[in-house]
């Protein structure tokens, strides 16, 4: 996967804007990029480690830091910064934002957590 065009981060800091060569730009919200974090905080260090991260509804972003040529770290105002957001991440995250979302609001729901703690 190439480098994005273009990384933009919205006035609030709630929206990351992702533009990659030949595709409509993608919009992933700070929230989605939190509980999706690549850290193995998030993802555990096998399948079933994987933590449903609550009360990130109004995370914000930060900082965006390059990795190299091929990702960026993203800081969030929680602190969290250990995920390397690689180009392909980030590509699958807006390929696949709407069902990533819905299957961690039915993640929260049957975990009995809240977006808002």
């Amino acid at each position: 996967m190439t480098a994005p065009k273009e990384l933009r981060v919205s006035k609030d800091r709630k929206l990351l804007s992702v533009t990659f060569p030949n595709h409509h730009p993608f919009e992933l919200p700070a929230e989605l990029l939190r509980v999706a974090s690549p850290s193995a905080e998030v993802q555990g260090h096998a399948p079933d480690q994987r933590v449903t991260v609550p009360g990130k509804r109004n995370v914000a972003i930060l900082k965006i830091e390059p990795v190299g040529n091929y990702a960026v770290r993203i800081t969030f105002d929680d602190f969290h910064d250990t995920g390397i957001f690689t180009w392909n991440y980030l590509h699958t995250l807006g390929h696949e934002k709407d069902e990533r979302w819905s299957a961690y609001l039915a993640e929260l729901a049957e975990k009995g957590l809240s977006r808002d703690r």
